[in-house]
């Protein structure tokens, strides 16, 4: 591994020891950016250069998030940043054999894979592919020497670097990622599957990137996996930047099922311009703390943007969904659906907010947020929040914290069905309802099996897919006659 050492030690330590330890750690950071600049500047065009001084001026001035920070507040770093992480700062070169650590064998569903591992984009030929229609896919670092006027106009005009210090930090280091570009008028045929792979020795911390560009009137289907090929520490601090030109669709599955020792940070800047239609949604299924963070900006008339998840949490597993929605233009929709279910001593955080500003009169915008908690342990800070200077809209927010209804609990166990089962049919027809939004047929009826095997506790971290597939698959059923419902 070629890279720098934070050599901290992961102790349990008091609140002022915590501070100190990720103080050093950010000063840690600024000796790495300041002597190896040889490595980081390595494949940035002029712009790009600028870019990183800037953002690494804000990491300095903004630091790491705390929970003293409003939108923090219910999500405390501290202690994931105790650890001792390696920096993976040089690339691990195009020898790597990605059939031999990752699989993805899900039945009936074909894809267009491009993997990172460890941060760095994984290839065997080329850098950057450009198919028959003209859509190229590949490294982002090549991106920046070989397309700079998509560069230039693209990367870094999204994602805010001067509010956000994970944001700043990512940016002032991120060397490689995943850049796609979708021509004007291409429809893509196949579904492009993202993955971000983890695989090492040592503890890591990685700045991940992405940039993915819609040209006018086209369509991608694109699904981003977050795996672990080990169970050591990580930290991952993701960043994707995605353009929506006019009248172009962007579907986006985001699938989630790491294991307990792995920090994981997704947050996404989306610009969408007139008559274009963004849908994401993001399965969580477990995770040691997961925070993803979608921020919308509708600049355009006619545009939609749909945004939806479930998280299935339990032992002290954390979820953060942030979302930010903002209406700039009239005649825009925007609908959210997140649904979570936590149990033991699991714990989460929802804030959903929608700003509708003053010329974006017909506007709708409806956002919900349903949480069962199935122990007086686990805990959901849920906020809907609507922000409107507009005065012709239709907007609305709703959130629920509750468990299990008593009355359907009653109503199937009549018809002979277990306590135990009656509590997974209820808790899967509330997870269906984002589940069946998926458009993607197999990916649909996978998820709808993990969900299954998650409820009844046979889904856990997968050494090779977040997809959780394997030579030993077996179908999944349920015990339950639902004649009798």
């Amino acid at each position: 591994m070629n890279g720098s050492k934070v050599n901290y030690s992961p102790a349990n330590v008091d609140i002022m020891e915590q501070t100190r330890i990720v103080a050093d750690l950010q000063g840690h950071l600024e000796t790495i950016f300041i002597e190896r600049q040889a490595s980081l500047f390595g494949s940035d065009s002029a712009y790009v250069a600028e870019l990183r001084q800037l953002a690494f001026g804000h990491f300095k001035h903004l630091g790491f998030p705390t929970a003293r920070m409003e939108k923090w507040r219910g999500t405390d770093l501290s202690k994931a940043l105790l650890a001792d992480y390696e920096w993976a700062m040089e690339s691990p070169g195009n020898n790597i054999d990605l059939e031999k650590i990752f699989q993805c064998e899900v039945p009936h569903f074909e894809t267009f894979l491009v993997a990172q591992l460890n941060g760095w984009y994984v290839y065997k030929n080329s850098p950057l592919t450009t198919l028959p229609n003209g859509m190229i896919v590949g490294s982002l670092a090549k991106a920046f020497l070989k397309y700079p006027e998509l560069i230039n106009q693209h990367y870094g005009k999204y994602a805010n670097v001067e509010t956000d210090g994970l944001t700043a930090l990512n940016t002032a280091f991120a060397q490689d990622g995943i850049f796609i570009y979708v021509p004007d008028g291409v429809a893509v045929p196949d579904v492009v599957q993202m993955v971000n792979i983890v695989d090492s020795a040592q503890n890591l911390m990685l700045q991940t990137r992405n940039l993915v560009i819609l040209g006018k009137n086209s369509h991608l289907k694109l699904v981003q996996c977050d795996d672990s090929i080990n169970h050591k520490i990580s930290f991952i601090n993701s960043v994707s930047e995605f353009y929506i030109d006019r009248d172009s669709t962007l579907d986006h599955y985001k699938l989630q099922n790491k294991d307990e020792n792995s920090t994981l940070i997704n947050t996404l800047f989306v610009q969408q311009e007139q008559g274009s239609t963004f849908s994401s949604n993001a399965i969580s299924l477990n995770g040691g703390i997961i925070r993803n963070s979608t921020n919308v900006k509708l600049s355009g008339e006619n545009c939609a943007a749909n945004i939806y998840g479930v998280y299935l949490m339990d032992r002290n597993q954390h979820i953060d969904n942030q979302v930010l929605i903002d209406h700039a233009v009239p005649r825009c929709q925007s609908n959210e659906l997140f649904k979570g279910i936590l149990d033991d001593h699991a714990s989460g955080v929802f804030n959903g907010h929608v700003i509708v500003r003053k010329d974006a009169q017909q506007t709708n915008a409806y956002q919900t947020n349903k949480n069962i908690l199935l122990t007086d342990k686990a805990t959901i800070d849920t906020k809907p929040f609507l922000e409107i200077y507009a005065d012709d809209v239709k907007c609305s927010h709703g959130a629920t914290v509750g468990q299990l209804d008593a009355d359907a609990m009653f109503y199937i166990r009549s018809r002979g069905i277990s306590e135990n089962n009656a509590r997974i049919l209820l808790m899967y027809a509330f997870a269906a309802e984002v589940v069946n939004k998926i458009d993607i047929p197999e990916l649909r009826q996978r998820i709808d099996d993990m969900v299954k095997k998650r409820l009844r506790g046979e889904l856990s971290y997968c050494d090779q897919c977040v997809l959780h597939c394997s030579s030993q698959e077996k179908s999944l059923t349920f015990d339950i006659d639902m004649t009798k419902v």
